[in-house]
């Protein structure tokens, strides 16, 4: 290094807004609120009802996103604490006769995060960590096992579930399907976006991530790992008690296939699918899942399984990270956490 050297040779490059790669993300999300904002002006009666049921799928998905895509628990029972919750706000109408918005979704998510922290805590807050696989084939079992109790117990209807459940109400008013169910479902869906975005984006959330990458490094950090498991799989639970309360009231029924091995895979498929620990991915995983099967169920009745899982297998194959990572970048993705740097007052002239 000379004395001729300028000092601007020697200044370091601040770092651009676009290098913290959280431009995109935003964009994509007021792009997918504005579609379902104005969908149900556009659809037909009977597409606005699918569309509701889309977004209460939605909800379900996010609730597995949080616990696979940001804490790296692969949890083959989120079904559990969905169909537990349905079939709780299911009896709650069937047999006290109270179907008040305000008694009835705090109950299916109370209930969602009870079976959650119980299944959580054998599972994970044990003497020693428990491994992926454990997890994994814990929650399975849970999920199979709930399964067959729920077909098996004429209290909760056996094979046939609760059918004619009552319409949840506000007041004297009664939430029917249609556009009105559309908007509740929307706004709690949003609601609690926000709110797992706001917490993934937080010092919690970062713990998380970190947790997802290297266990043991976070671990030495101090942080007691196991708990912070446990808080994450309960929260997700109460997540999906809320999805599975808004399904049970929305379709008007519950059956086992709500609390089964199937509708835990399919869960799994809608975030593997749209995009692991983005929530959006697991969004736009669910709506583009969802909508497929309905336009090839209708179009190729005798084959339309078997075209889906072609589809999903080639998603799979030429894009591990999902549907959003031909939009995201890998830095977009994981996100930022904390401020950007503040510019020097010594940069160059």
């Amino acid at each position: 290094m000379t004395e001729s050297t300028p000092m601007a040779a020697l200044a370091v490059p601040r770092p651009s807004r676009a290098s913290f790669g959280w431009q995109k993300l935003p964009i994509m999300e007021l792009i997918v609120l504005s579609i379902a904002a104005f969908l149900p002006l556009v659809l037909q009666d009977y597409l606005t009802v699918y569309a509701t049921r889309v977004l209460i799928l939605c909800l379900f998905a996010l609730s597995f996103d949080l616990v696979w895509g940001y804490a790296g628990i692969m949890s083959f029972g989120q079904a559990v604490f969905f169909g537990s919750a349905g079939y709780g706000v299911a009896l709650i109408a069937r047999d006290l006769g109270i179907t008040s918005i305000f008694f009835v979704l705090p109950a299916g998510v109370l209930i969602g995060f009870a079976f959650a922290l119980l299944l959580g805590g054998f599972l994970l807050l044990g003497r020693h960590p428990s491994s992926v696989i454990f997890v994994s084939l814990g929650t399975l079992t849970g999920s199979y096992a709930v399964d067959r109790l729920a077909r098996g117990w004429y209290y909760l209807g056996g094979q046939n579930g609760i059918p004619s459940i009552s319409s949840m109400t506000l007041g004297s008013y009664e939430f029917a399907e249609g556009p009105v169910f559309y908007y509740l479902a929307l706004a709690f869906l949003i609601t609690v976006y926000l709110l797992c975005r706001f917490l993934t984006r937080s010092q919690f959330g970062l713990a998380l991530a970190g947790l997802r990458e290297n266990e043991q490094r976070i671990s030495f950090f101090g942080y007691k790992v196991q708990h912070l498991k446990a808080i994450i799989f309960s929260l997700s639970g109460a997540i999906a008690g809320l999805a599975g309360s808004l399904y049970a009231f929305h379709e008007g029924f519950v059956w086992p296939n709500m609390l089964g091995v199937v509708m835990s895979t399919q869960v799994v498929l809608y975030v593997l699918f749209g995009g692991a620990g983005t929530l959006i991915g697991a969004v736009i995983g669910t709506v583009v899942i969802e909508s497929v099967s309905f336009w090839l169920s209708n179009n190729y009745q005798d084959i339309w399984p078997i075209i889906l899982g072609v589809l999903l297998l080639l998603v799979i194959l030429f894009r591990p990270a999902g549907l959003i990572s031909l939009i995201l970048s890998e830095r977009e993705r994981v996100g930022n956490f904390g401020r950007p740097p503040k510019k020097s007052s010594h940069g160059p002239p």
